[in-house]
């Protein structure tokens, strides 16, 4: 077993703080520190007796964390006296999708809720506290404009549509006696580090490129310190009784579910749950001392990271980083000491990788906006997407008679999680065979998801239906099958009706013989549906790739 770094123990305990480390690069740290002066100070201008919000959204943790640091800075400067941090459950966000389904599902509002109250836990044990808002955060900040003072409100920069137009909406409110600093964070590499325009105009839409400039140009920054305690002082007049409000559980939540939406309730853990994901940083720290020190799993990730089946053949970062419960650049950083130790690999750098993937889909949000949500895509190519109902159902449900992708399907309705090989493989299936329209298949995922994240999700899926303009792939399910299920072990764990069917033929139940149907206990199309047929979409010559 690995030693824990004593970092890693401070961090999870919260008595101590990461030692701040000055960041290098292709600036000169002068120039830097310079530029760093004139922000603050920006920021913190005729700010004395101010009245600090830390507005929570996609950023629930401590360290590494701009607002939070921000604040703490500004009240040692004495050029603000009073912080309070809030967090909204906006009904916005538990609305019905154009499709119908419940914009924050019941594993993601389970995640979410338990990522907040760690959150609160831990903001108390330095002395503050997490104000819990149940409405509109327009809402809530009129609800803390006191006479006289002028409210200044720290959140983190946010970069698709809805949450612009909330921006918006929290700017008006606040009017002429407050301000809303919005602040960067949640990337790898800080936007202001990369060697593209401010609006990615000049941002390549494939990866590759992205990569390597990135890589060659950047360096990532070093994460910010946890606040110390009594570094974030709330008001001595703030409503005790509205700061020990909070739900206890997610039924407490339907409050901000609108009318018509269905209920949230609570769920059970399936037994044949990959990993009991909790939410929170302490949750999210821990699970980064498990990959990494307590089992080792990170040195053979490269080899690992395409199986469907088990805790640790991933990360399984991605629900803290959805969150913000954790920042990629503290993943980074611990990364970075365990190679000082054990020694680097593909397996350690692979991780790291996965994370600028998830950078690129970002900033290529940034760059195209609400393109990722059209049915054409950015390409604006028009395809014939077929309107087919029940044929969606089969997929969402997980009755297409494709095992693997049923299988996958199930994972991810049953847990609120699915591996990345299966999130390419029953996209591909959906768009591509199917010839569904694929808003319809990321917009279940944004509900089903535990680790829904709007720009890697909704990238993810317009890229996978071939609208970036990048290459297509398009995969063979059945050599999927068999490449990352070779035994069929995944499949049978949530196909149950297949139990008995041995592998290759689990892979194409369908071509069962009557009398092997009646060995292995299983009537095609009684007890398991037959395979639809497949509409597939045109190929694109040497762009499309079959694997």
């Amino acid at each position: 077993m690995f030693r824990l770094p004593i970092q890693i123990e401070l961090l999870i305990s919260n008595k101590s703080k990461l030692q701040a480390i000055t960041h290098t690069g292709l600036i000169a740290s002068s120039e830097r520190s310079s530029r760093a002066r004139r922000y603050s100070q920006a920021i913190s201008a005729d700010m004395s007796g101010h009245r600090l919000v830390l507005w929570f959204r996609n950023d629930l943790r401590l360290t590494d964390n701009a607002l939070v640091h921000q604040a703490a800075q500004l009240i040692k400067k004495e050029q603000a006296t009073e912080v309070v941090p809030l967090y909204c459950f906006d009904p916005r966000q538990f609305i019905a999708t154009p499709w119908g389904n419940s914009k924050t599902g019941a594993h993601h509002a389970t995640f979410l809720l338990q990522s907040v109250l760690d959150l609160k836990q831990r903001l108390q044990n330095i002395d503050s506290d997490l104000l819990i808002h149940m409405g509109r955060p327009e809402e809530a900040l009129q609800g803390l404009m006191r006479e006289g003072q002028q409210l200044t409100v720290l959140a983190q920069m946010e970069v698709t549509k809805e949450e612009l137009d909330v921006d918006k909406a929290v700017r008006a409110a606040l009017g002429h006696r407050g301000s809303l600093q919005l602040l960067w964070g949640n990337t790898l590499y800080h936007k202001d580090d990369l060697p593209y325009r401010s609006d990615m105009t000049d941002l390549p839409d494939v990866f590759t490129p992205f990569r390597s400039k990135v890589e060659a140009r950047c360096q990532v920054r070093t994460p910010l310190p946890a606040p110390v305690q009594g570094s974030l002082p709330l008001p001595s007049n703030l409503d005790s009784a509205q700061l020990s409000s909070k739900p206890s559980s997610i039924e407490d939540l339907n409050v901000v579910v609108p009318e018509g939406v269905p209920r949230l309730v609570t769920l059970q853990r399936h037994p044949n749950a990959a990993i009991a994901f909790e939410g929170g940083e302490t949750a999210a720290l821990q699970r980064l001392k498990h990959y990494l020190w307590d089992t080792g799993s990170i040195s053979t990730y490269f080899d690992t990271r395409n199986g469907m089946l088990g805790a640790d053949y991933s990360t399984k970062f991605s629900p803290w980083l959805a969150r913000g419960c954790i920042s990629p650049r503290t993943i980074f950083q611990e990364v970075r000491r365990y190679e000082e130790q054990h020694g680097s690999n593909k397996s350690t750098y692979w991780v790291i990788f996965e994370m600028i993937w998830r950078d690129f889909f970002r900033y290529f949000t940034i760059k195209h906006g609400s393109a990722i949500f059209y049915k054409h895509g950015v390409t604006g190519q028009p395809r014939q997407w077929v309107e087919d109902e029940a044929l969606f159902r089969r997929w969402r449900d997980g009755r297409t008679g494709m095992p693997l992708v049923d299988a996958n399907m199930r994972e991810m309705k049953a847990t609120g999680f699915m591996s990345n090989r299966g999130r390419q493989n029953v996209a591909s299936y959906l768009a591509l065979d199917l010839g569904l329209d694929w808003r319809k298949g990321a917009d279940w995922f944004e509900s089903a998801l535990v680790d829904y994240d709007v720009c890697s999700n909704w990238g993810n899926w317009v890229a996978a239906a071939g609208l970036t303009g990048g290459r297509i792939n398009h995969f063979n399910i059945t050599k999927q099958s068999k490449d990352y299920d070779e035994k069929g072990d995944y499949i049978r764990t949530w196909v149950p009706e297949l139990a008995k069917v041995p592998a290759p033929s689990l892979f194409e139940p369908w071509r069962l013989s009557r009398d092997d149907q009646a060995k292995f206990g299983v009537q095609i199309g009684v007890d398991y549906p037959e395979p639809p047929k497949s509409r597939k979409q045109k190929p694109r010559s040497e762009f499309e790739r079959f694997g």
